[in-house]
């Protein structure tokens, strides 16, 4: 089997450092053990995100040098807002400066207290969105996308039985719209079936229910409908989303993600009173309707990079290199989510990390771990991210899962990169003790993750 290889070659390269060890234990303790808190500059291989990180195509970048910054109707506006509805059908297009402001837009917008959201799998932002406007995000994420080890070939399907139930439980006023993930970031950037995306459909639409694609990564979940669901084989990855979206009433979308770009994103919809008041608030709080937040330059790359992503060579390498990364860390012993997905590896940091208890955060100090013995950043989905502490019980209320992601930027890294990352891995592994617990010392009401402390413990 051929290894897999980019199908680009490097015009433009940046230097980067690796800290030696004394150092790298300065800038981790310095920063409260929370590895958001370290400067870029000071990591070796930037793992923490695929969010914005990607490398833009010279065709990104010339389309950049034609950048229309005027206030209203610039052009750059029109090629975007052409560029996503051939590709998506939907009516509306409302540009955004990043994902969360199109989540925001439309949760503040649709939402009264109590509302639920049914998805397969909420992440942080999209949650942290419905909670702070009054809703109740809900999970419904197939039992096999619950089980890291459980080989399947679409573990973000969404429970069809189960979200049949949760209707007829809380009552159809109580559900503005229901919503999937594609790919499911949270349970391991799996992707869903075309079948169990017409499923959901067919099941909110018989309720009159809404239907909504947190679509950040819809293009890798095509891909894995190309590879995986009898009779798409022969369909293009432009078919296949097309066919995706037609199920869907609208979609938030990041476009720092399969948008190829470095900022941007967009909430479409066909409903046109939404529409309006998303539009209204959209003024209020971002900018003009034709920016959104907008540069002209940026509206162009999101443009460009929309077009780039369906290109199946381009899916093919990157698909391959996640898994790459994947089988290396199994060499190893290193448990992760199987089968790997479209945008990370996730370790099974609570089946790695044995030593350390739950309340002293194993994945969080996997994270801590990675960047002492190699300059590696990465980041937490798990007890911190979204454990909860229940003041009536009071105690902390864990996740079920403890992962540690490796998210990999697009058109970044090569493989050797990947080949180190995995040789810190094999470090740990052959002396786990170098992984200690932690403490928080301070945590924010929302999205803790981002700004907690800690300290280490024995």
């Amino acid at each position: 089997m051929l290894a897999p290889i980019e199908p680009f070659r490097i015009k433009v390269v940046e230097p980067i450092k690796l800290l030696d060890r004394k150092q790298r234990e300065e800038r981790i303790k310095k920063a409260n053990y929370n590895i958001f808190l370290i400067s870029a500059e000071d990591i070796f291989i930037d793992l923490l995100t695929d969010s914005g990180t990607s490398a833009m195509s010279d065709n990104q970048w010339a389309g950049m040098m034609v950048g229309d910054e005027s206030y209203a109707g610039c052009r750059n506006y029109f090629h975007f807002e052409k560029t996503i509805k051939e590709l998506t059908g939907f009516k509306h297009i409302i540009p955004v400066h990043q994902g969360r402001v199109a989540e925001n837009l439309l949760f503040s917008t649709i939402l009264s207290e109590g509302d639920y959201i049914p998805s397969n799998n909420h992440f942080d932002t999209t949650r942290a969105n419905i909670e702070s406007n009054g809703g109740i995000g809900v999970d419904l994420v197939i039992e096999e996308g619950k089980h890291p080890e459980v080989e399947y070939p679409f573990k973000g399907n969404i429970d069809i039985e189960k979200l049949e139930a949760q209707i007829k439980s809380v009552g159809t006023e109580k559900i503005p719209l229901g919503m999937i993930t594609i790919t499911n970031n949270t349970g391991g950037g799996q992707p869903a079936s075309m079948e169990n995306i017409r499923q959901v459909s067919e099941t909110l639409h018989k309720y009159d229910i809404p239907f909504f694609f947190d679509a950040a990564r819809f293009a890798e979940n095509a891909y894995f409908i190309k590879m995986r669901e009898k009779g798409y084989a022969d369909k293009s990855i432009r078919e296949i989303a097309r066919e995706m979206f037609s199920y869907a009433d609208g979609c938030t979308m990041s476009a720092k993600k399969d948008g190829l770009a470095n900022i941007g994103g967009f909430v479409a919809m066909n409903d046109d009173s939404w529409a309006t008041k998303l539009t209204n608030k959209l003024i209020l709080i971002e900018g003009y309707r034709t920016y959104g937040g907008l540069a002209g330059r940026d509206l162009e790359a999101v443009a460009r990079g929309l077009e780039e992503v369906t290109n199946e060579n381009y899916l093919e390498y990157r698909i391959k290199q996640v898994k790459y990364l994947g089988d290396k860390l199994l060499n190893y012993g290193v448990p992760i989510i199987k089968p790997t997905g479209g945008h990370a590896v996730f370790v099974d940091a609570g089946k790695m990390i044995k030593h350390i208890k739950r309340e002293n955060y194993p994945a969080w100090a996997l994270t801590v771990a990675l960047y002492r013995e190699g300059g590696v950043r990465s980041v937490e989905i798990g007890n911190v991210m979204f454990g909860k502490y229940d003041a009536g019980q009071k105690k902390e209320i864990y996740p079920p899962l403890d992962l540690v992601r490796l998210a990999i930027p697009r058109r970044v890294y090569t493989n050797s990169q990947m080949d180190y990352v995995a040789s810190v891995f094999e470090k740990i592994v052959s002396e786990p003790k170098t992984v200690k617990g932690l403490r928080i010392t301070y945590q924010p009401p929302f999205l803790r993750h981002f700004t907690c402390k800690f300290e280490e413990v024995e």
